[in-house]
């Protein structure tokens, strides 16, 4: 089994772009294992700054096609054509899969380097895989290490200990934008319920802002409020709040969104300035807001812009984590891959024991001395495995386990079968950590509607 990731990533292309690419990411993973022999496991990772598909394969030589089949779906439910789908996304395979994931676990590929937010992104990536039944074994091993990397990182490092989030960063341009530093006396509407929403709400507690009220076109700001504090608005009392707000937060990326005319009618009475700050990829807020009187827009782009540089000793240290990490894991996935050669092995060597066994008791019967025979060549049977045994592991590790499988069919005709490996035991599959009702910057449905405005 071949692991692989298509990856299209802030670094490389543009947010807006990012955005397009993701409408219907949702559905790629279920409508690739649907329709396609070659993709045998897939897993989206979907969030402000990036799109990427992790997915496993049968055979090496199948993954150009893997990849063609994908490239397709995307195409299919983003509406982008496939070429400009093809060019948008680069593709990893062999250890650069698993080293660009715990990377991107550990923060160390975000817009704000050493943000903890992406770690309970991938987690989730995993879980709604789980739940919907596209996680091959592969994957699910894949991203469990790169969320035990990520916790490596954060308890070893300087870069947990700083707490930098895109939302933090967003707020503390918010500070410097503003007439008052005080959050104590800001009103603040944040747009979704989502884990972006929920993390704002932390954030803003942490900062002494207590009014904050909270709006969900799907109708769950008030389950929300109820464990978060705040007020939950709905399509009537929305309008108002916005009028008298200091701040307002998107974290919905709504199909929908605050439109600059609406926004601009709401707020015609209002003299103090207005912070828009939108995190959702796909926009909570028309880009034409920036443009009124009274209103600073900022953007995801601002807060890339704006992100501090971390220091160069905490980022190697990480840096030396990942890589050992990547490290490890591949070396136990090249071992396990000889598990099915080291099994064919023993059942054809025991197969050949049993058989003359069989032979000793239809001579002898069950006798003691057929039961020393027995027990003397299972020990021999036994100390003759071990080396074949612990070369096909070593081969493995180094990458060479087909060597090992042709010599098996060179030597004794046995024909290897390679089964997908036992799926490891699945996490919890609650997320312990606020429910997405959005996908936070990585878009979705949910958020603020123009009407409403």
């Amino acid at each position: 089994m071949v692991l692989f990731s298509l990856v299209a990533t802030h670094a490389d292309i543009d947010l807006e772009t990012v955005a397009q690419l993701s409408n219907g990411s949702s559905e790629v993973a279920s409508s690739a294992l649907a329709d396609s022999q070659l993709v045998s496991g897939a897993v989206v990772l979907a969030t402000c700054n990036r799109y990427e598909i992790y997915g496993e394969t049968p055979h090496a030589d199948n993954l150009e096609a893997a990849r063609s089949e994908l490239i397709s779906q995307i195409s299919s439910l983003s509406g982008l054509n496939e070429q400009v789908v093809s060019h948008a996304f680069s593709t990893r395979s062999g250890p650069e899969v698993s080293r660009h994931l715990f990377a991107v676990s550990a923060g160390l590929d975000s817009a704000v380097v050493g943000e903890r937010e992406i770690a309970g992104q991938v987690r989730r990536a995993l879980i709604t895989a789980q739940h919907e039944g596209t996680a091959s074994s592969g994957l699910v091993r894949l991203f469990q290490a790169a969320s035990k990397t990520a916790k490596d990182v954060g308890a070893q490092t300087a870069l947990g200990s700083r707490g930098l989030s895109i939302v933090s960063v967003a707020l503390d341009l918010a500070t410097d934008l503003s007439d008052s530093t005080d959050w104590t006396t800001k009103k603040v509407v944040v747009f979704g319920t989502g884990a972006y929403a929920g993390a704002t709400m932390s954030l803003l507690r942490e900062r002494g802002c207590t009014d904050v009220s909270v709006y969900s076109s799907s109708g769950r700001a008030e389950a929300f409020v109820a464990t978060r504090g705040g007020t939950a608005l709905d399509a009537e009392t929305l309008p108002a709040a916005v009028a008298a707000a200091d701040v307002m937060i998107g974290c919905s990326g709504s199909d929908t969104r605050v439109e600059a005319a609406d926004l601009a009618k709401v707020r015609e009475s209002s003299t103090q300035t207005l912070i828009a700050i939108d995190l959702a990829l796909t926009h909570d807020f028309d880009p034409a807001v920036g443009e009124l009187d009274g209103v600073e827009l900022l953007t995801l782009e601002s807060v890339r812009l704006a992100a501090p540089q971390e220091q160069a000793e905490s980022l190697a240290q990480a840096s030396t984590i990942v890589s050992g990490a990547a490290t490890a894991f591949e070396q136990a996935r090249e071992a396990r891959s000889a598990d099915s050669a080291i099994v064919a092995l023993r059942r054809h060597t025991m197969n050949v024991l049993d058989a003359e066994m069989e032979k000793v008791r239809a001579r002898h019967g069950c006798t003691a001395a057929a039961e020393e025979v027995e027990f003397a060549l299972r020990r021999m049977v036994k100390q003759l495995l071990h080396i074949p045994t612990v070369r096909a592991r070593e081969l493995a590790a180094n990458g060479q386990q087909d060597e090992y499988v042709a010599a098996l069919e060179a030597l004794y005709g046995i024909q290897v079968e390679q089964r997908p490996p036992k799926a490891p035991a699945a996490e919890c599959p609650v997320d312990h950590e606020p429910e997405a009702e959005e996908m936070g910057p990585g878009g979705g449905p949910g958020g603020l509607r123009a009407e409403s405005a």
